[in-house]
């Protein structure tokens, strides 16, 4: 299976992960001139901005260190801008999934709250 192929896989796994745990998807995707997010989502308390990253089994590094600093900077000037067009007066977050794949079975899954 090719990157973009993964990468949306991992996504899909990513949301209904959020699903299952009571959090209404309200973008996927969500792109502007700084940036882009990955799935933005909501429960009562929280909006969560979620970057996943997908990589196959036996990788050889983490797959949420490839959040550098700069990834982070971009996501969370991509966020003020959503919740400005938005007016959403929810706590925001900022999420990563991490999903191991081979193939398209799901090998390890890690959902880390408050990642940065």
């Amino acid at each position: 299976m090719d990157t973009k192929l993964t990468g949306a896989y991992g996504e899909v796994v990513a949301a209904r992960y959020l699903r299952d745990n009571g959090y209404t998807i309200l973008a996927a995707n969500y792109r502007t001139r700084l940036g882009e997010i990955d799935i933005i989502a909501e429960n009562r308390k929280f909006i969560v901005f979620v970057e996943v990253k997908t990589r196959t089994e036996g990788s050889l590094i983490d797959a949420a260190l490839a959040v550098d600093y700069g990834k982070q900077q971009r996501i969370a000037a991509t966020a003020q801008s959503y919740l400005s067009k938005n007016g959403i007066k929810l706590q925001p977050r900022f999420d990563v999934a991490e999903v191991y794949v081979d193939g398209l079975e799901v090998k390890d899954f890690n959902y880390i709250e408050n990642a940065y």
